[in-house]
Formats: structure tokens, sequence, C-alpha cells
């Protein structure tokens, strides 16, 4: 997973620009170092069945374009590039208030979806046609995370108001308010089917809960300051082994044997833990607050910081980062794990997939810069929510992608 020799960057509407004849969007090679070279893809005119027939200029060249795919070429006399672009498949502008920030969304393969925005409002919706189902009240302010659990049916969320919830999403009502952070909560996990999950927050604690009998089981409080994302995983095997028992774990606690708990936290370190033993397996450091992590692998995991950085680290030698590399991009700020690779999404609206190889070959198109906050998969499409108020779904069929 080399440094990338550059990128590739397209006009945000391409796909509606060059469904016309004559019309032309603009298009980038872009690297850390200037000049960019700069050219533009045109439209000739549409075959029979609508697909434009485009060309390029100033050493960018067409390889194949649909209506809403095209994958361009970028050749010089030290570089040789080529990257796909996806156009949303729909764009949904009404689940949530025209203008307001959507910060959080997650998706499920049973056609729900649910996200939160600026306004606190959190809605369930249908994947389809964005069609608002249900609206979850009862947060006092900011929904900063909302997942589904595995069974699709039931929501957890929270909030800048201390409190976790857990929501049936068949009626909207909430079951379960978990409380006992002392500032607000940045992220969740769940564990395996959802008996304990587990939270984290600006607090600098992460906390493993009860949902039966709503009780903390653990906190996690040697972490040196906030907690912004969290992440479960069952490595195959990890570099001084996940910590002893110090005591039997409670009869509540279910499945946390075996588990690793990623901690990305503000003070730029990436943090590891025993989930069962509570204790610290390793703490590698980062070039900034670590915005988003996940475990990639039984392996290996990643994570994204707030100067744009994505580390991956292997289990087997955590002292030191497995890969690391800057694009030309703003911080990171989310992660999802598809197929043998990851998208990420950035604060300067760009959202690309990186394959087993560590390539960029995928990059979806949509935001005019503004940030995307989260990127969430059902298997077949991807969704993106955005500083712009829009929530976007991908067919990932026509990138050539699969869950």
């Amino acid at each position: 997973m080399a440094a990338p020799m550059g990128r590739l960057i397209l006009q945000s509407d391409w796909d509606n620009v060059l469904g016309k004849a004559n019309e032309s969007t603009w298009i980038t090679f872009k690297t850390q170092i200037p000049p960019s070279t700069h050219g533009k893809l045109t439209s000739q005119g549409a075959s029979s069945d609508g697909i434009p027939y485009v060309t390029g200029s100033d050493g960018f060249a067409v390889q194949e374009v649909t209506k809403k795919t095209i994958s361009v070429l970028y050749k010089s006399d030290s570089v040789e590039l080529t990257k796909r672009f996806l156009a949303p498949q729909l764009t949904f502008s009404t689940v949530h208030t025209p203008g307001k920030i959507i910060s959080c969304v997650d998706t499920t393969p049973g056609g729900l979806g649910v996200s939160a925005d600026s306004l606190g409002k959190l809605r369930i919706w249908q994947t389809s046609n964005g069609e608002v189902r249900r609206e979850l009240e009862g947060h006092l302010g900011d929904v900063c995370t909302c997942r589904f659990f595995p069974s699709g049916l039931v929501v957890l969320s929270g909030g800048s108001d201390m409190q976790l919830k857990i929501w049936s999403a068949e009626t909207g009502k909430c079951a379960v308010t978990l409380i006992g952070h002392r500032a607000g909560i940045q992220d969740t996990a769940i564990v395996d089917r959802g008996r304990n999950v587990l939270s984290c927050g600006r607090d600098g604690t992460a906390r493993l809960w009860d949902v039966g009998q709503q009780e903390c089981l653990g906190v996690f409080s040697d972490c040196g300051g906030e907690v912004n994302c969290c992440s479960i995983g069952v490595p195959a095997v990890v570099c001084g082994e996940l910590g002893q028992l110090e005591s039997p774990p409670s009869d509540r606690e279910v499945l946390t044997e075996g588990k690793l708990l990623l901690l990305g936290c503000e003070n730029k370190t990436l943090q590891g833990y025993g989930l069962q033993s509570r204790k610290k397996v390793f703490e590698l450091p980062t070039h900034d607050a670590v915005n988003c992590c996940c475990h990639l692998s039984d392996v290996s995991a990643i994570c994204g910081t707030q100067d744009g950085h994505v580390t991956v680290v292997d289990y087997r030698n955590v002292r030191v980062p497995l890969k690391e590399w800057k694009d030309t991009r703003g911080p990171i700020l989310s992660l999802c794990p598809l197929s043998q690779g990851f998208f990420f999404s950035a604060g300067d609206g760009s959202c690309c997939y990186v394959d087993s190889q560590g390539e960029t070959t995928v990059e979806l198109t949509g935001s005019d810069c503004d940030p995307i906050y989260r990127v969430s998969s059902d298997g077949s499409h991807m969704y993106t929510c955005c500083r712009d108020g829009l929530i976007r779904k991908y067919n990932l069929s026509h990138a050539g992608l699969t869950s």
C-alpha cells in the first residue's frame, strides 16, 4: 500500500452534465506538489440506449462510460492512473429538513435506514425511496451516532445529552435508556447479537452495558482523553494477548471472550483493549486525533485521522503501523469495510473505495466539497450522509463491487 502518486478529481455532477450533447465537465490530476493538470471531458452525444459518448483532453481519456459510471485514464510521461467514478442512483432530500446537516446514517439489508440531523431529529426511513417511517423522539440535543442491531429491527443511538437509547424500529418507541456517561456520546458498538453494547464519549471513557438490566458492566477509563470512536472485532492473534481476568465476568456479560476493543482517541492514539479483561493491550501513536476506526480482518484494523492520514495496523505487530499514507484530502471522517477492502469518507467531500492491494479504485461523486460524515452499506448499495443535507444511494454492482 504505497503512498498515492496523486488523485483524479471529477466535477461532482458529471453524470447530469455529460447526459447532454456538447457539454463538458472539468477533471483534474492533483498531487501534493503543484502544479496540477486540468482537462475536460466532453459529451459528443448519446447512443440509442442513452449512453453518452465522451472524449477527454490534456492527457485524460475515457475508458468506459454508462449513465452512472465513468472510468478515466490519466497518462503522462511519468504517471499512469485510472479511476472509476460512480454517481448516485438516488438522492434523498426529504428524509430531513432541507439544508440541515446529516451527521450519521446506518442501513440494513431489510430495507430500512436510520439517520440524524443537526436539529437533533432521528428518523427511520425506507432505503427504496427515502420515505420516512418513524421519528424517534427522546434525545435532548444532537444525536451523534445511530446504528441498527444485527436483527435490523432495533436501533442504538447516542448523543450530546449523555444518553444511550435503544429503540424499536417497528413502533418507534424507546425501550431502554442507558445513563452513565458524563459528557456526550461519540460512538457505539454492538457485541454479537446485542445483549451487550458499548459506547464511548467525550468524558474519556468507553462503557460496556447490559441491555436487559440497563446496567454498566465495565468502564474503560485509561484512555488519556476524549474517545471519538470504537469498534469490536475477533482477532486471530494479538501481540501481547488480550489481558488476564482479575475476576470471573458477570453472567450478564455475553460473548465478550476473545474480542478486541479498538478505541480512537483525541490524544492521537489508537488503543486496543481486551473486551472481557478490560486490559489495554496496545497503544499506537498516530499523526492526529483519530476520528474513525474499524476492524478490517482478523489480522488487521484501520483508522483515519483529523489530518487526513489512513493507518493500517497488523495485530501480529502492533508496535508500528503496517502501512500509512496521506492523500490530498481533508479529515478522514468515517470507514466502512467492504469485500476485501474498505470505503472511507473525508472532509473535502470525497468518498473512495480502497481495494485489497491498497489502490483507490472507485470514488463516489455527488458532494460538491461538502464533508461526508458517514458511509454505510446494506450489502448491495452504499449510502452517504453529508453536510449539504442529502442522503445519497449508490449501486455497488455498477462499480463491480459486492459485500
